[in-house]
């Protein structure tokens, strides 16, 4: 049975943004950069998508894209049924109090001369979310509290805290103007491992809290991925090359790329670490500025066939849900 439109709130179509390659004085265009080349995947409200890769696959890419911080060369994002990529400039206001960003790097996405109840509430101001100073107030403290820091805090500045404390006042200033969807850019990959489970269960713990709330999850961490993550689709090269349920595609993964990446996820059991398969891929990732002809992942494929090469696999529902772009399978 089909699913009604409005239970997805983000609805990604053929999406493609590449970035024009010029050389000489007058900058002449003389190739593109395919960042991302035909990308489809939706996301129901209320649920996380993962999205992995390698880095330089066209993750942070997408996240932008659905920002509009880029506007793509083709495709649609159907987001609340609305196109984010035809919005006037005017109306980008209101779309970036609806979807925020949890950016990767602490350190660096805080200013550091605003203390952190200014970093927080800050967005209250540019999107006139309160009407009086009390309010704004109040609701700053009640985004301390909602992301496990004391409130007395508030006047410190970014220096003062640990990596952790810092990521969790970007995971507030994030849920400052009640968004429908955050998009989790790496939010955990600078961070120690210890305290990575600590963000995750965070993030757990407030989409449980906050009705509705939807997460795509960028990381390059599949290990990571598999516990706050209801689907998950695998990018290699600017395309998306497998997407299904968390459960399926650790238990199911079809595609050879997808495979080769949970091969080289540590296993605690050292029984099954020493006997399990184990893929090696050769060669290095293509340029997305050359990228090679038909699948992208041929070059390095172990199941490739002279066939691979003619044509570019389109995604394909096998059954369940679980798509796949490979003719192997």
């Amino acid at each position: 049975m089909s699913q009604p439109q409005n239970d997805f709130i983000l609805d990604a179509r053929d999406l493609k943004m590449y970035f024009p390659v010029t050389q000489g004085l007058l900058r002449r265009k003389v190739a593109d950069v395919k960042a991302v080349d035909g990308v489809t995947f939706k996301i129901k409200r209320g649920k996380t998508l993962g999205l992995v890769g390698e880095s330089g696959c066209g993750k942070t890419t997408i996240g932008r894209c659905v920002l509009r911080l880029y506007k793509p060369v083709g495709g649609q994002i159907i987001f609340n049924g609305e196109d984010v990529t035809s919005l006037p400039e005017k109306r980008l206001k209101n779309l970036r109090c609806n979807v925020a960003l949890i950016f990767q790097d602490p350190y660096s996405s805080l200013d550091p001369r605003q203390n952190a109840g200014g970093i927080i509430g800050e967005p209250l101001k540019i999107h006139n979310w309160v009407g009086t100073n009390s309010e704004y107030e109040d609701r700053v403290e009640q985004l301390f509290r909602l992301v496990g820091l004391d409130p007395s805090m508030a006047n410190r500045f970014p220096h003062e805290f640990s990596g952790g404390q810092r990521q969790r006042i970007g995971i507030a200033r994030a849920l400052a103007c009640d968004p429908s969807l955050i998009i989790c850019d790496e939010p955990i990959s600078a961070l120690d491992v210890s305290i990575q489970a600590q963000i995750i269960n965070l993030l757990e713990k407030l989409q449980e809290g906050i009705r509705g709330l939807t997460y795509l999850f960028i990381a390059h961490d599949l290990s990571v991925v598999k516990h706050i993550s209801d689907r998950v689709a695998v990018m290699y090269l600017g395309r998306i090359v497998e997407i299904t349920s968390s459960k399926e595609l650790y238990e199911n993964p079809l595609h050879p790329y997808t495979r080769a990446l949970l091969s080289a996820v540590p296993i605690a059991d050292p029984f099954v670490e020493e006997t399990r398969e184990r893929i090696i891929l050769k060669g290095e990732v293509p340029s997305p500025f050359n990228p090679p002809s038909g699948c992208p992942f041929h070059p390095r494929c172990f199941m490739a066939t002279p066939e691979c090469s003619q044509a570019v696999p389109p995604l394909r529902d096998i059954g369940g849900g679980h798509e796949v772009a490979c003719i192997r399978v």
